[in-house]
């Protein structure tokens, strides 16, 4: 059974919220690519450094997946707003969190262990 939706204008508080909700997105993207260029170059986790060049890698990778993800979601919900139907789901949230638990971890490991 497929819904079909007029598209309106919507009230523009949806609108302005949704961006607000991209912005916030990049705003973590903008510390992802921060704190991975940070770990490369400060990190001091042993004399071949790579645990902190992982830490580096994996953070800056997030944060393009988060800009991306970001711009592909407010698209996708200023779409449903203007059908006025669901908003689509995203696991985007998920990535980042365990993203960020997981470096968190790892960085913890490092330090204990030197």
């Amino acid at each position: 059974m497929t819904e079909e939706y007029e598209e309106r204008e919507p009230d523009y508080r949806f609108t302005l919220a949704n961006e607000r909700t991209y912005l916030a997105y990049l705003r973590t993207s903008l510390a992802c690519y921060a704190g991975g260029l940070s770990a490369v170059q400060f990190l001091d986790l042993g004399p071949d450094r790579w645990p902190a060049r992982i830490i580096g890698v994996v953070l800056v990778t997030v944060g393009i997946i988060t800009t991306a993800g970001a711009f592909r979601r407010w698209q996708q919900n200023l779409a449903a707003i203007r059908r006025g139907g669901p908003l689509p789901l995203t696991r985007l949230p998920l990535m980042l969190g365990a993203t960020i638990a997981v470096v968190g971890l790892i960085g913890l490991i490092f330090s204990l262990w030197r």
